[in-house]
């Protein structure tokens, strides 16, 4: 089992007893060895790690990808990004790996919890060259997100969508599919999507057990087999190598090595 970060030391974090209900992007903080959450994200985050321990390892997973990903979209020549359920702001985050390849790449991070969006705002500074924004607002929201985003992004050029972590908090009901399509459907052609997802196919009863601590705390949350991910990319063509497990999506030496399967599926999917 990976180590669980550590909580003490955390004279910078929030006051403890101000949240009286988690939020994915604070327990998600916690999982990453983070400050910025309340003494509720840390108890869930510490009851779901108990019922399924790769939960550790998927959020640091994550976010290698999201380095990988966005790095190798910047040297392809994507100078947009629109990171939906940025979460608590970690080094190096979307807009540094992004300018760091392209100075002048533009950024709009996007979060509902003003909390997590505070933190950006502190923290997330652009070089001189690029931009960065910040856009406080909700995923099922996608009329009213793209056009905040609009006032930063120029939105019939192509643009990187990246729902790293995002899409197993929305439901069927809530049909996570069209939804995730309108956002596509409104991106130029040679727009990106990145995106992860937890998964049940490698250890269907653990994940079972961490799914029913997120309903217990009030969270929607929802697993997919690789073919319910899959259709999140319908229309689109995936580059390299495809949809697969996180560690396998273009390793790098750098991120060193973990032990056993980490159930999360990625992909970068391109808009002809």
């Amino acid at each position: 089992m990976p180590r669980l970060p550590r909580v003490s030391g955390r004279d910078a974090a929030p006051p403890r007893s101000s949240a009286v209900r988690a939020h994915p992007a604070r327990v998600y903080d916690w999982w990453l060895g983070g400050r910025d959450n309340y003494l509720i994200d840390e108890e869930t985050a510490r009851a779901i790690a108990e019922a399924d321990p790769s939960v550790v390892e998927g959020a640091r997973a994550n976010r290698r990808f999201m380095h990988r990903a966005t790095r190798a979209l910047a040297l392809d020549g994507i100078r947009q990004f629109l990171d939906i359920g940025t979460g608590i702001p970690t080094e190096p985050n979307l807009h540094e790996v992004a300018q760091s390849v392209a100075p002048d790449a533009r950024v709009v991070y996007v979060d509902n919890d003003p909390v997590v969006l505070r933190h950006a705002e502190a923290r997330l500074a652009s070089g001189a060259a690029g931009s960065t924004a910040f856009v406080q607002a909700d995923v099922r929201d996608p009329e009213r997100l793209l056009a905040e985003a609009a006032r930063s992004l120029d939105l019939t050029r192509p643009v990187a969508l990246s729902v790293v972590a995002v899409m197993h908090y929305i439901t069927d009901e809530q049909d996570a599919y069209d939804l995730l399509h309108r956002y596509l459907d409104a991106l130029a052609p040679g727009s990106h999507l990145v995106l992860s997802h937890v998964t049940a196919d490698m250890d269907p009863e653990a994940m079972q057990r961490a799914t029913e601590v997120f309903h217990s705390h009030g969270m929607p949350f929802h697993p997919r087999t690789r073919d319910q991910v899959a259709r999140f990319f319908t229309g689109l063509d995936l580059l390299d190598p495809g949809l697969v497990p996180v560690l396998e999506w273009r390793p790098c030496t750098e991120d060193g090595e973990t032990d056993g399967a980490v159930p999360v599926y990625v992909g970068v999917g391109r808009k002809g």
